[in-house]
């Protein structure tokens, strides 16, 4: 399963927390935004994973405020 991660992010942690993230194995992008959130996250992991590295790896960064999940799904045409 593939999922989008919006993460917010405290003041002057950016960085950090870009670099952390770029060490998480099932992580195969991370881009920095412009908003509400400060980066994105492209993962692609076994469904019922995705939940436990949210929680256990990318949740557990120092620097880390909110964390909002959006999982991929296929549109039938």
């Amino acid at each position: 399963m593939r999922a989008y991660v919006l993460i917010e992010v405290e003041s002057g942690k950016v960085e950090g927390v870009f670099q952390s993230l770029k060490n998480i194995k099932e992580v195969e992008r991370v881009d920095a935004l412009l908003g509400p959130f400060d980066l994105i996250v492209f993962l692609e992991a076994e469904p019922y994973n995705i939940g436990s590295i949210v929680l256990n790896n990318i949740q557990s960064i120092d620097g880390v405020k909110k964390t909002t999940t959006c999982n991929v799904i296929k549109i039938r045409e």
